[in-house]
C-alpha cells in the first residue's frame, strides 16, 4: 500500500511530495537488489519496520553496509543499489532544492551523491523522538500527517528562501534551457553562479541537467509511449543513439533493453 500526496501549502517551498508505504510482500530468504534511479531531488526517509537501510558499494559487494532507520538521500547523478529482501514500512519526503540549509543546516552539495544518517545532522535524541511520535500515530495516513507536522514545526524555527536567481535557473533548466543562458540571466559570474546552484540543488547545473533530461525520457516511457527509445531520447534533447545509450548505462547501471525487460512497476525502482 502506497500513499502519496503533496504537502500542505506552507511546506511546499521545501517539500515536493510526501509518501508513506506499507509493503504487502513477505521477507525473502535471498538478497534482492534494487537499482534506485536519480530524480534530481534530495530525500528524507524514516523506516518504521524491518532492518535499517542496507546499500551496496558495487556489483561485487555482497555484504553491503547499513545506513540507519532515518536517512537523508542526497541529490544523485546515478543509481544506487539497495537491499529489498525484507519489506519495510516507511514514510518519506522528496525535498525541493534549497531545503538542505533549512532542514539540515548544510549546503545541498555536502550531502550529494551519498546517504547520510539523520543522527549525524539532528542528533540521536531528536531523531528518536521523531521516530517514536510517527510510530505512535498508527495508520499510514496518520503517520504521514504527524511526519508533516514535525517537519513544519522544525522548519518554522528557521525558514530560509532559496536565492531568486537560482530558483529561476532551476525552473528553466527543467525545460532544457542552455546553461550559458542561465548564467547570463543570473547576473553573476560563471563561478559564483555554479557555487550558488550547488548550494541549493546539490549538483552542478550540467550534471543535474543530465539527470533531468534522462527523467524526461523516463516520463515518456512510463506513459507507455509507442515510440522507440531513441525517438523519445531525441525529443528529450539527446544528440544521438550512442549519447543516449551511454547516459542510460551510467545513470541506471543497465542498458535500455535490460531495463525494458525488467518492466518495473515504478520507473525509478528496478530489481537488478
Amino acid at each position: 500500500m502506497l500513499l502519496t500526496r503533496p504537502p500542505g501549502l506552507w511546506l511546499r517551498s521545501y517539500v515536493r511530495s510526501m509518501w508513506a508505504m506499507e509493503p504487502a510482500a513477505e521477507a525473502s530468504n535471498t538478497t534482492l537488489r534494487e537499482h534506485v534511479l536519480p530524480t534530481g531531488d534530495m530525500h528524507l526517509v524514516f523506516r518504521l519496520s524491518g532492518p535499517p537501510l542496507r546499500l551496496f558499494a558495487g556489483g561485487a559487494d555482497r555484504a553491503g553496509y547499513t545506513v540507519g532507520y532515518a536517512i537523508v538521500g542526497g541529490t544523485r547523478s546515478s543509481f544506487y543499489a539497495r537491499d529489498v529482501s525484507v519489506p519495510s514500512r516507511s514514510v518519506g519526503v522528496q525535498l525541493q532544492p534549497g531545503a538542505a540549509r533549512a532542514l539540515f543546516g548544510l549546503p545541498a552539495h555536502e550531502l550529494a551523491e551519498r546517504h547520510t544518517p539523520l543522527d549525524a545532522l539532528w542528533g540521536a535524541a531528536a531523531v528518536q523522538e521523531v521516530l517514536e511520535r510517527v510510530h505512535a500515530a498508527g495508520t499510514l495516513a496518520a503517520q504521514l500527517a504527524v511526519f508533516e507536522a514535525l517537519l513544519t514545526e522544525r522548519l518554522r524555527t528557521r525558514p530560509q528562501a532559496m536565492h531568486p536567481a537560482i530558483a529561476q535557473a532551476l525552473a528553466r533548466l527543467g525545460g532544457g534551457a542552455p546553461i550559458r543562458e542561465l548564467v547570463a540571466a543570473s547576473g553573476y559570474s560563471h563561478r559564483r553562479f555554479i557555487a550558488l546552484f550547488r548550494d541549493a540543488a546539490g549538483l552542478p547545473p550540467k550534471r543535474l541537467e543530465r539527470v533531468l533530461r534522462f527523467q524526461r525520457v523516463m516520463a515518456a516511457w512510463t506513459r507507455r509511449d509507442t515510440l522507440p527509445w531513441i525517438d523519445l531520447a531525441l525529443q528529450a534533447g539527446y544528440s544521438d543513439q550512442p549519447h543516449f545509450n551511454r547516459d542510460f548505462l551510467e545513470i541506471t547501471g543497465m542498458t535500455p533493453r535490460s531495463y525494458a525487460r525488467a518492466s518495473p512497476d515504478s520507473p525509478n525502482h528496478v530489481r537488478a
